[in-house]
């Protein structure tokens, strides 16, 4: 095969499971995260079937169901708490998966973790990816720590704030969509299935939607403006005000959030690049080279998925520059379809009322061209 020891730069899911997927066919594997310790913090995710069925390949399916609450459908609303309309979910995973579930990111992180650790990967933490150079048969990497080593390959998986994108003659750089999110974990009753709330003005939040990830909890989200207003409230008063126009379930959300929750907000932005995403023998994977906003689900199942197709490439026999060149062909159709997809819903979200917009169709079409393997 082409590789034999490989370093991954980057210690989150496209990071692990590329760890994973490549230990599990004879690959030593060095992991190295910029973060000194793990943290168990974090929010919900919603993860779509084709995520799962990469965790079905890699043998952590059992574990990640266990820590998750499946539903196989969503429920759109109008903000003042009217059903809009009940869509089920594209079973993107196949027929033997849930559709979708909701997590704790620090959940899935962990059971990754203990997974790359039980194959022998070697996890250093509190160190980054100085510099490399590429050789004929090797790559050099150059740590933080001062260390220097050769690998077979290196996996950049630095997420979309990389500081070696540039470095392999990419381009392209994140850029902001207009929006911002909150994201919140609180409590539901147990009816509550999830669902996507869209308002009929501008005064506060530009969509709001939950998924349940447990049978008291849920992961809520709250889609606004970029920047956090200086206006005096606390983190969760300023969450409330977002979502006062939003009613029905969502004011039993609303109600939940207090000074104790653990809230999340960052600007939203994205990225997408269409050419190469190597140089030698250093390649980029997962939102290094593709990020969207979080409006179809996709983000962390297309990251899984490149992890686990480059290291089905790479363990052939073969060429390793053809390998490379032969999965960004794979990729790229796929991924160019929900980014277009998650753009022009930002798009529409940042224009309320426009005339054209039909967000559950957009979802519906996007996760339907998934069903399909990668």
């Amino acid at each position: 095969m082409s590789v034999t020891k490989v370093l991954v730069v980057g210690g989150g899911f496209t990071g692990l499971t590329t760890a994973i997927a490549l230990a599990q066919r004879g690959v030593g594997v060095t992991l190295v995260e910029k973060a000194a310790a793990w943290a168990r913090v974090g929010h919900g995710l919603t993860i779509q079937g084709n995520a799962l069925r990469v965790f079905k390949e890699i043998g952590v399916i059992d574990e990640v169901l266990a820590k998750a609450h499946s539903e196989n459908g969503v429920t759109l609303y109008f903000a003042d708490g009217r059903v809009m309309a009940q869509l089920p979910t594209p079973r993107t995973g196949g027929d033997g998966l849930p559709a979708t579930i909701g997590a704790l990111r620090p959940d899935l992180h962990e059971i990754l973790v203990t997974k790359a650790e039980s194959l022998g990967v070697v996890i250093r933490l509190g160190l980054e990816l100085v510099s490399f150079e590429n050789h004929a048969d090797s790559a050099t990497s150059v740590l933080s720590d001062g260390s220097t080593e050769s690998w077979d390959v290196i996996v950049v998986a630095e997420g979309i704030k990389s500081q070696t994108r540039d470095k392999l003659g990419i381009v392209e750089d994140r850029a902001p969509t207009g929006l911002g999110i909150w994201r919140a974990v609180t409590s539901r009753r147990p009816e509550m299935t999830g669902g996507i709330a869209y308002p009929f003005d501008d005064t506060g939040a530009f969509k709001v939607g939950y998924t349940p990830v447990s049978d008291t909890q849920c992961y809520v989200f709250v889609l606004c403006p970029p920047v956090r207003p200086d206006n005096g409230l606390e983190d969760w008063q300023e969450v409330k005000r977002l979502m006062a126009n939003f009613h029905g379930e969502f004011d039993d959300l609303r109600e939940s959030i207090d000074e104790n929750t653990f809230l999340n907000f960052q600007e939203i932005e994205w990225i997408f690049v269409d050419g190469p995403w190597h140089q030698g023998r250093v390649v980029a994977l997962g939102e290094v080279v593709h990020a969207v906003p979080p409006l179809i689900a996709q983000g962390a199942a297309l990251c899984v998925e490149d992890a686990l197709l480059f290291a089905e490439h790479v363990t052939q026999k073969g060429d390793l520059q053809e390998q490379l060149a032969a999965l960004h062909a794979r990729r790229i159709p796929r991924i160019k379809g929900v980014v277009d997809a998650s753009m022009l819903l930002a798009k529409w979200e940042l224009n309320p009322g426009s005339p054209d917009a039909d967000p559950g169709r957009v979802m519906g079409q996007a996760l339907g061209a998934l069903v399909a393997a990668p």
